[in-house]
């Protein structure tokens, strides 16, 4: 066995382990969609905070309710389409590399994405109904919490997934001492990191794939 037989061969073992250990059917594109559809939330959630500004809304609690409803609708909007997109594209990278989308590897990559997910959605909840001018932290804790998220679950994936949730973890460390601004940190965080993310997965893992 010469030398090319033999490196051949130790790929072929690191593939097999990789493909036992981890989760390698997360696609770059997931990532590139659910960045630029973080932006077009961000574009609409602006769009409501400037009528909300110029008073369309009314003044008093009921226009605080009424934006509070719409910035939430375009959030749920916004994270509903990107999940879907992510198993979408997920699907596809698993049918092309022949690999079950529901294994062991995957189901221990979901549980310890959720545990810190979860927790952040408690926190946010709470601190939404126990402090009432609490709003300016909500982007910052959402950041925080889905890097702590991603760091969590990124040694049953791809590596890559780990620099991604340290950068989110200290954007939204600044973003809390930037009240005001957490949209734009949000837009940062959720769209333009996501889209450099799935850019680089795609071109390191997947492009020229057949």
């Amino acid at each position: 066995m010469n030398q090319k037989e033999q490196l051949d061969t130790l790929n072929d073992i690191r593939n097999i382990m990789n493909r036992s250990s981890k989760f390698i059917s997360l696609s770059g594109l997931s990532g590139i969609f659910a960045g630029i559809t973080a932006l077009v939330g961000a574009y609409f959630a602006h769009q409501a905070l400037k009528r909300y500004v110029a008073g369309n809304y009314g003044y008093g609690m009921d226009a605080d309710s009424d934006i509070e409803i719409e910035l939430l609708k375009i959030g749920v909007l916004v994270l509903v389409t990107a999940v879907l997109g992510g198993v979408f594209f997920t699907y596809r990278q698993s049918r092309k590399k022949k690999l079950p989308i529901w294994d062991n590897t995957s189901k221990n990559l979901l549980i310890n994405l959720l545990i810190p997910l979860l927790t952040g959605g408690a926190f946010v909840i709470a601190l939404l109904l126990n402090h009432s001018n609490a709003v300016g932290l909500v982007a910052p804790s959402t950041l925080v919490f889905y890097g702590l998220a991603l760091i969590n679950a990124s040694k049953y994936t791809y590596s890559d997934i780990r620099f991604l949730g340290i950068c989110e973890v200290i954007l939204g460390v600044i973003a809390m001492f930037n009240i005001g601004l957490g949209l734009y940190f949000w837009a940062v965080g959720f769209g333009v990191l996501h889209i450099l993310y799935g850019s680089v997965m795609y071109f390191k893992y997947e492009r020229g794939e057949k």
